[in-house]
């Protein structure tokens, strides 16, 4: 199955170029997709590629906007249900709380994905995650940053997404790892911006009072790239130039950090796809077709890029995807 596809604008909006026996699959289903929100320029992107995948495809996509609420999405999830969908994605903001509402779906023989963020509870309960190896990204960004510093000590403040959320969790056990046992390297202080940049920014000014104004940070390890563009801002604001007094790493390859190395004020970041409806599509179409279970988990790529990539064509190829 292909998972990846070429992407292109149309009047202003995305387009995906697919064949017609692959739009012809799912032509006509009813599928809902309970978004988080749109805390992020990434989680924007994601919800622009799964509507215009799903319109490529003549999937009726019934798109829900929890608000960075799980009792919205829980809500969505039960209409959903009740309108009768052929399937349910949803993107959980939080990694517990879902097995009485999945249990329903699952009774009402509703496939769930999962896209991005997984769940605790019983796997039977979805078809499929689609989301990256989210401990991994942690633990290629903290690998950076120990080779980046070398024997030099350094100071980390870390911007947690939120609370609970399996990208917090998992981008910071990976993050532990790559720097476990190395003295040199030590994270002071730890705070959820929440995954949003004016958080971001308000968590930072806090850091940097609090640490002498900030001569003792080293480095700023940011859960996304949204926080990471807030704390680059009050690191500016407080006189200090971030990307050289205090390095700069963050998740997910948004435009907005490609701008920021274009500027010499971030380091590096660990891609995060927004294409995760393409794969999970592709699942659905499987399983309805042939009725092929697919892998209980999908890993998408991440890859890590700094200023030696191209940031300026980075920022552009992204802008043009429409992030």
């Amino acid at each position: 199955m292909t998972l990846f596809r070429t992407l292109a604008l149309g009047a202003g909006m995305v387009g995906l170029l697919l064949s017609t026996a692959h739009a012809e699959g799912l032509q006509g289903k009813i599928i809902g997709f309970s978004q988080i929100g749109s805390e992020s320029g990434w989680r924007a992107a994601e919800t622009s590629v799964t509507k215009a995948e799903a319109e490529a495809r003549g999937i009726d996509l019934k798109f829900a906007d929890a608000q960075q609420k799980q009792e919205n999405q829980i809500k969505a999830i039960r209409g959903f249900i009740a309108q009768g969908v052929d399937a349910i994605l949803v993107a959980p903001v939080v990694a517990t709380g879902w097995e009485e509402v999945l249990t329903e779906a699952k009774e009402a023989e509703i496939p769930v994905v999962l896209l991005d963020r997984g769940i605790e509870g019983p796997e039977d309960l979805y078809l499929t995650s689609v989301a990256s190896d989210q401990v991994k990204e942690g633990r290629v960004a903290g690998e950076w940053l120990a080779g980046t510093v070398g024997e030099a000590q350094c100071n980390i403040v870390e911007l947690q997404g939120t609370v609970g959320s399996s990208p917090a969790i998992n981008r910071k056990q990976g993050f532990e790892e790559a720097i476990a046992g190395k003295a040199n390297l030590a994270i002071i202080r730890s705070q959820t911006g929440d995954f949003t940049r004016s958080k971001g920014k308000e968590v930072m000014e806090g850091f940097l009072k609090a640490e002498d104004g900030g001569k003792n940070i080293c480095a700023v390890y940011a859960h996304n790239d949204d926080m990471a563009v807030g704390a680059i801002q009050a690191i500016k604001d407080a006189g200090l130039k971030p990307g050289s007094d205090i390095l700069v790493v963050s998740i997910d390859a948004v435009p907005d950090i490609f701008a920021a190395m274009v500027a010499g004020e971030a380091n590096a970041t660990v891609e995060l796809t927004p294409n995760m409806a393409g794969p999970a599509f592709d699942a659905l179409q499987a399983y309805w077709d042939a009725g092929t279970e697919p892998a209980k988990f999908i890993i998408t790529e991440s890859k890590l890029y700094t200023p030696a990539d191209d940031p300026q064509g980075e920022y552009e190829r992204r802008k043009d995807l429409g992030y």
